[in-house]
């Protein structure tokens, strides 16, 4: 069995594994400082008390991190946990990184914060390089401090553009969770029971794995739902069903011609790393066009490299949306995020006054360059592309090995591996079950996250800096766990 990680990386850097492949825990160079903050139980108390009480922790015991180096997270005792979730999705280039450190600590030593109104060096620097990494005419950039910021603007903005007023989005997608956002999010896990989503409709979401009819996609591995039959030149023939009912959507629940934008993530994230059926978005997005819709890419998880053969996750569906959404790995971990649009789209919002305090501040702009720059530097793309088809394929024989897993996907280094209770059913996982699998590789050193409506999705999408080693450890690890799950 797999040994607890228990000790400190300086004393002992690489822990052997001792389950069938003889895995140890990579090493790492890195030292973490003594902790020296209040104890955990008082940790505890303070955010039972004192803090937003819906802020679920993780895991059944919760984690105390104190540290993180490039793909590794500390705790207040000095155990070390190789990070396979980047904190939801946002560490791109590393925890810590010392390039991107380094940019914001001589950026704050010389201006911290100004307002926009004046001229700064770094955000127009910052918006041309941002915007050469888009095509099309997808140059005029909006900077603003989270995702939701970025998908409340772009509301705004298409509804401005347009003259009208409803927009589609698919069910199981997650665009944030701000007030005005909680209606684009179709997902009853993330809303409240408050007015909200006026003239917004969700079509059903193309799911090859658990929608009506399946679906092949753009994966290094299929679900048990597609076979080669699907394909017609190249695109997947339940693209074309999913395309038909969402035009009914527009077609009884819209304005006849009056569509202000369709939101849709690439590879949908809090939803359980979903890719759509071959084709499918961009058959959706023609669709949108004629009925005078705006059609609006969510990049904030799937964006910057992470699918491996693009930049951005659209373009690996052969589509130029008119507006593009950013956040997370846009600042490695720093409060930053975008919105990208083209001149006709932004002249609509020099109609008023438009400002955001804290949107393009120069520390954020300097983190969000060196970003970039380590990006190129380090090929983290690159890594993605090849690390994610060896990941995925490891995980493919995860899910033939055990009769709990009923599918993985993704691409590069988004990645999600579902549990169920039984291949057939695709019935998902119970909730104590799954947190078993949760607890048990967090035990062992191994942080994942989860998605998908009912939490039964693992979902892997690292530091992009992670190593073929790496994987290997999470690999062995997921075995030591899932062997455990099945056995019970």
């Amino acid at each position: 069995m797999l040994r607890s990680i228990r000790s400190r990386c300086s004393i002992l850097p690489s822990v052997r594994c001792l389950g069938s492949a003889g895995v140890s825990m990579p090493p790492c160079d890195h030292l973490p400082s003594p902790y020296k903050g209040i104890s955990y139980e008082d940790m505890r108390e303070v955010r039972r008390k004192n803090l937003n009480p819906a802020l679920a922790t993780n895991f059944s015991e919760p984690l105390l991190i104190h540290e993180g180096h490039m793909q590794w997270l500390f705790d207040h005792t000095g155990r070390r946990y190789l990070d396979l979730f980047g904190g939801i999705v946002t560490v791109s280039v590393g925890h810590c990184h010392p390039k991107v450190k380094e940019a914001a600590t001589k950026q704050m030593s010389k201006l911290w914060h100004t307002t926009n109104i004046y001229m700064h060096p770094k955000i127009h620097e910052y918006a041309e390089r941002i915007t050469e990494t888009l095509p099309g005419d997808l140059k005029v950039v909006y900077f603003v401090n989270s995702g939701s910021e970025a998908n409340d603007l772009a509301m705004m903005m298409a509804r401005l553009y347009t003259g009208s007023f409803d927009i589609v989005t698919l069910r199981n997608s997650y665009h944030g969770a701000s007030p005005y956002c909680i209606g684009l999010t179709a997902q009853g896990t993330w809303k409240y029971g408050f007015a909200n989503g006026f003239g917004i409709h969700n079509a059903s979401n193309p799911d090859p794995y658990r929608g009506l009819w399946g679906g092949y996609r753009d994966c290094e591995v299929q679900s048990t739902r597609a076979s080669e039959s699907m394909l017609e030149g190249g695109e997947c023939s339940s693209a074309q069903k999913y395309v038909d009912q969402l035009e009914e959507v527009l077609a009884y629940s819209i304005p006849r011609g009056r569509l202000a934008a369709f939101f849709a993530e690439s590879i949908q994230g809090v939803g359980g790393t979903v890719q759509f059926p071959l084709g499918y978005l961009k058959k959706a997005f023609e669709k949108v066009r004629s009925y005078g819709g705006l059609c609006v890419a969510d990049e904030v998880q799937s964006g910057f490299g992470r699918t491996g053969d693009h930049f951005w996750g659209f373009e690996g569906h052969d589509v130029i949306p008119d507006i593009v959404t950013m956040a997370k790995s846009i600042g490695n971990g720093f409060p930053l995020a975008a919105v990208v649009t083209t001149p006709a789209v932004a002249a609509t919002m020099a109609q008023a006054l438009h400002f955001n305090t804290f949107g393009g501040n120069p520390i954020a702009c300097a983190v969000g360059i060196s970003v970039l720059e380590t990006m190129k530097e380090e090929k983290t793309q690159e890594n993605c592309k090849v690390l994610g088809p060896y990941f995925l394929n490891k995980l493919a024989e995860i899910r033939d090995k055990y009769p709990i897993v009923g599918d993985v996907r993704g691409k590069g280094l988004m990645l999600g591996l579902e549990l169920v209770e039984d291949k057939g059913s695709r019935q998902p996982i119970s909730a104590p079950r799954i947190m078993e699998v949760w607890d048990g590789l967090k035990n062992l050193g191994v942080i994942v996250g989860r998605g998908g409506h009912y939490g039964q999705v693992l979902r892997m999408k690292p530091p992009m800096c992670i190593t073929k080693e790496d994987v290997d450890f999470a690999v062995e690890a997921l075995h030591e766990v899932l062997q455990k799950a099945c056995d019970k």
